[in-house]
């Protein structure tokens, strides 16, 4: 597996690197709302379908303006929605993204941060107390339970997504987990079951949302003259991803029965 690039952010005041804007989006946060897609992304996760959205420097700029501009203009149909910014890896964008939510929250405006939080850092951490004081939900990207999985999957350490959970419990940010379910990488039992305790341990998570893995990239990858690293893997079906997100529901209780 090739190696990612070292974590860095893009600071870009007022203005954001956009892949792509979602007007009418129901499945990234509560209602129905509109999505932005940031630019850039440090990981390199096998299943990854956007590979498009890697480059910090790609899409085309959006100043915080021109978004809530857009959301205003179709806010009748954002029924008990608001605002998620996703990626890529919107936390490469933080100081844009700091803005844009509380430029959002000062209008009264609900938030939602779709991340994995690969980039926290405990040095940088009075800049992303500042963010999440704008930010009512986010949606954590939990990829793998084990270290050694996980660094497999992305190429990179797992424990700053873990201290990145730790502290939006800290600032008591409710927090929902999504996890994708890659046969033969994410469906061990031993890993449902650990990713249960971690998620038993934090009081903050409020829900869990397991999706199954789906091959579209593949034809993303073949455009862009790059080898898809699960090449010839089959989508995995809705049922199976049910399954295990029971599995996982399951290993919460039990622990929290001796905790």
């Amino acid at each position: 597996m090739k190696s990612s690039p070292e974590p860095s952010t893009v600071e870009s005041k007022n203005t954001g690197y956009v892949h792509s804007v979602e007007t009418f989006g129901t499945v990234d946060g509560p209602g129905i709302r509109l999505v932005i897609f940031l630019q850039g992304c440090p990981m390199r996760c096998l299943y990854c379908h956007n590979p498009d959205t890697w480059n910090p420097r790609g899409g085309h700029p959006m100043s915080v303006s021109e978004i809530l501009k857009l959301y205003e203009k179709n806010k009748t149909y954002y029924v008990n929605g608001g605002i998620t910014v996703t990626g890529g890896e919107p936390l490469m964008q933080l100081s844009f993204l700091t803005e844009l939510f509380e430029a959002t929250k000062a209008k009264d405006i609900h938030t939602c941060l779709d991340t994995s939080g690969i980039l926290f850092r405990s040095t940088k951490e009075d800049d992303y107390a500042r963010l999440l004081a704008s930010t009512d939900l986010i949606l954590l990207d939990l990829k793998h339970s084990d270290p050694q999985g996980h660094k497999q999957l992305t190429g990179h350490s797992q424990s700053p997504v873990l201290d990145f959970l730790a502290f939006t419990e800290k600032q008591k940010v409710c927090v929902i987990i999504r996890h994708v379910i890659v046969e033969g990488i994410t469906d061990s039992p031993q890993e449902l079951d650990d990713l249960g305790k971690l998620i038993a341990a934090h009081k903050n998570i409020k829900g869990l949302e397991v999706l199954p893995y789906h091959n579209m990239g593949e034809q993303k990858y073949q455009e862009l003259g790059l080898e898809y690293p699960l090449k010839g893997m089959e989508s995995l079906p809705k049922d199976q991803a049910a399954k295990a997100r029971q599995h996982i529901l399951q290993s919460i209780a039990a622990y929290r029965k001796t905790i």
